[in-house]
């Protein structure tokens, strides 16, 4: 190379990684013609193209409409409101703002949101800012060839645009985005799924601190009434008609119950302080307010239970799981846009000088563009071992959606036989309660009249406590199931702006299975 030809060169070499794109090197080939013709094609998706499937869903559901169930459509959206109680409703409020597992979910939800916009952002041309300054030393020789008009040390000075723009003609971007959007819609299921379980669980849990009220409340009226009865036996005993054996009795049934009245109340406070931590408050917040030993909610009076078909579009878990098929699917599509040619337009635009003097100057100006494509020609089987790999995982998540609507399918059943049974065993509770308190009036009754000994008087005062505290706990668990029905159902998250609440700081105080093969243009 002649001296003249290095100086000139030194000048005019374009100063960045990607200004050298449109010469020959780095693996990368210019084939202009090759580019035109791809260009005349148009872009085409590689891939499957996603088809939501299909399962064959019950017509209807195993269970007789009994007990107030209908067939109709379910009222599920805001379905705690159907056991009118004003606290309820009012901690399910605190719930929805103040809850560290929904606000979790709101992030989740704002980071696919970004994730969307990440991949979109792949379909625009990308454009940097450069500045750069190269401060270089001719080597004697060339200074000699040069001659006095060359400095032998010199600053070169540049600044302008480089500008990059990948052609999607295979669908690579197209399908991340594909993607990415059923990911994001799939955070959005994931988030009203959270919501369902949410109020699910606070109206269980408060459910759940009203019955042991009640429990303690029969409770409390059973050692009332025994505290009376063994006041009877001792004064029995003062008159000569009672032995101690029958004292000793009487203490022990009533020291039997006061026992678990202890019981009752730690389980009591520890059901408050699960309340309290699912409301976003500390564990004993609700104290004040499930102070008052109110009733257990009553059931409505109808429920409507809709058809099973109607789950695929109310529960959000069988809504996530079909977005995540779809958000998979995509992705074989993106593994299989690398078995084709990646084409890129790209170029320069800077001002460049050797000295600050006049560097804006119009005769300073750069510039270089052209075409580029890469084609991974060999690599060992790893782009189509990639697209095995999305194939299989595909194929896995359609076997999850249809296990989460067989999952879906059986909570629902399950707790349709649960409503309906434990209701009836309600109905039997309270008659056995009405009995139980006739035969310990009657059998008090034939004690104090000598007809009978006191042993009679201790079974049946034992037995109504027994009555008494059992159907305390089925008219909690009859509502516990009703909530557990409205839960399967996907109750609870369609509410009418069906938005999620914005994130807020933290206070400290198609069945894709084969697509890979049938991937095409």
């Amino acid at each position: 190379m002649q001296a003249s030809e290095a100086a000139s060169a030194m000048t005019q070499r374009p100063r960045s990684k990607d200004r050298r794109s449109y010469h020959r090197g780095g693996g990368r080939v210019v084939l202009p013609g090759l580019i035109a013709a791809a260009m005349t094609l148009g872009a085409c998706a590689v891939g499957p193209n996603y088809a939501p499937p299909t399962m064959r869903m019950p017509d209807q559901w195993n269970q007789d409409l009994v007990r107030g169930l209908t067939d109709g459509r379910a009222d599920i959206r805001t379905w705690w409101t159907l056991l009118n109680d004003p606290i309820l409703d009012r901690l399910i409020a605190q719930a929805t703002r103040g809850n560290l597992d929904l606000k979790r979910a709101v992030g989740r939800l704002l980071e696919a949101r970004a994730q969307v916009g990440l991949a979109g952002g792949e379909q625009l041309p990308s454009i940097d800012a450069l500045a750069d300054l190269e401060h270089g030393r001719l080597s004697e020789g060339v200074q000699e060839e040069l001659g006095s008009s060359r400095e032998r040390t010199s600053t070169l000075y540049e600044t302008g645009f480089d500008a990059s723009w990948e052609l999607d003609l295979w669908g690579r971007i197209s399908r991340n985005v594909e993607s990415a959007d059923a990911n994001l819609q799939a955070s959005l299921e994931d988030y009203r799924d959270v919501l369902v379980s949410l109020y699910a669980d606070v109206a269980t849990t408060y459910v759940e601190v009203r019955t042991l009220q009640a429990r303690i409340d029969a409770a409390a009226g059973n050692v009332a009434t025994q505290q009376q009865t063994l006041k009877l036996v001792q004064d029995r005993k003062r008159a000569g008609l009672a032995s101690d054996v029958e004292i000793a009795q009487a203490q022990l049934n009533l020291a039997t119950t006061e026992a678990l009245i202890p019981q009752l109340r730690i389980s009591l406070q520890q059901a408050a302080h699960r309340l309290g931590v699912l409301l976003g408050e500390r564990p004993t917040a609700l104290y004040d307010i499930l102070a008052d030993h109110t009733r257990v909610p009553t059931p409505p009076a109808q429920v409507a239970i809709g058809l099973p078909a109607e789950l695929l579009r109310q529960r959000p878990d069988i809504r996530s799981a079909e977005r995540q098929l779809a958000a998979q699917t995509a992705q074989i599509g993106v593994a299989t846009a690398d078995l084709y040619p990646r084409f890129t337009l790209s170029g320069f635009l800077a001002f460049q000088k050797y000295g600050l003097s006049s560097f804006f100057n119009g005769d300073n100006i750069g510039y270089g563009f052209g075409p580029t494509v890469m084609w991974n020609v060999f690599d060992g089987g790893r782009i189509r071992s990639n697209i095995a790999i999305q194939d299989a995982r595909a194929e896995q998540a359609l076997y999850n959606y249809e296990q989460t609507v067989l999952t879906g399918l059986r909570e629902t059943q399950d707790a349709l036989v649960s409503y309906v049974q434990q209701g009836e065993r309600a109905d039997i509770l309270a008659r056995s309660v009405t009995a139980a308190n006739d035969a310990v009036r009657l059998v008090t009754s034939l004690y104090v009249s000598g007809l009978t000994d006191f042993q009679n008087v201790q079974d049946q005062q034992r037995s109504k406590f027994q009555q008494d505290d059992a159907f305390a706990q089925s008219q909690g668990l009859v509502v516990q199931d009703l909530i557990a029905l409205y839960r399967a159902l996907g109750g609870g998250w369609a509410r009418p702006d069906d938005r999620p609440p914005a994130a807020t700081p933290m206070k400290t105080d198609a069945k894709p299975a084969g697509a890979a093969k049938a991937a095409g243009a």
